[in-house]
């Protein structure tokens, strides 16, 4: 509980990773469920548990989970997404929406590999299975995939208790902020290929 304490108090000044913004920007992206979304530099506003978080967050429908889209490679069919906050499948059912209002819209674009940087997703309450199972089975249906990348050990206990790693896979690069989106792709694809039975 100290960490999230004083993972809370930081929320404010932590913003999603810019420095891809030269490639892609999620809100000039027409086919982005966030296409036309005007934010504000100073104008602090969204909060998570009354903790303010940095205006440069989408809001996506949960109360404790914001994201940011970093980059949405049509033609390589590929999604990489950066969260903050609590997820919650408990309260807020934020599997069934990030699924409803994100990664289908995507996914309607040809889109079936999703990663999803969780690095500064410090708590996380199971449900049920249904929405992974469910998830997982349409992406695989078109030989597709979503892994958390960098979840902290405190957040993967109630993710691992409930055996949801077997739909969505867990994966650690300390240093992913080195690579270029295409280049982070392509390492993911290529171990979770080699992990794959023959």
């Amino acid at each position: 509980m100290c960490k999230w304490i004083y993972f809370a108090l930081q929320m404010h000044d932590l913003e999603p990773y810019y420095n891809w913004q030269h490639i892609y920007v999620s809100e000039e992206d027409e086919r982005s469920p966030f296409y036309g979304i005007e934010h504000s530099q100073f104008e602090y506003s969204s909060t998570i548990y009354n903790y303010y978080i940095h205006p440069q967050w989408d809001y996506f429908g949960s109360n404790t989970l914001y994201l940011k889209v970093l980059m949405a490679d049509y033609d390589e069919g590929y999604v990489i997404i950066e969260m903050i906050g609590e997820w919650n499948d408990a309260v807020e059912n934020d599997i069934m929406t990030l699924k409803r209002k994100v990664l289908e819209v995507f996914m309607k674009e040809g889109i079936y590999k999703f990663i999803l940087i969780v690095e500064n997703v410090m708590n996380f309450h199971s449900s049920d299975s249904e929405y992974y199972e469910e998830l997982y089975d349409e992406l695989a249906d078109q030989e597709g995939w979503i892994i958390c990348l960098n979840m902290p050990i405190q957040t993967q206990y109630d993710f691992n208790r409930l055996r949801l790693n077997r739909y969505v896979e867990l994966m650690n690069i300390e240093n992913w902020r080195v690579y270029k989106p295409y280049h982070l792709f392509k390492k993911i694809d290529d171990e979770l290929s080699r992990r794959l039975p023959l």
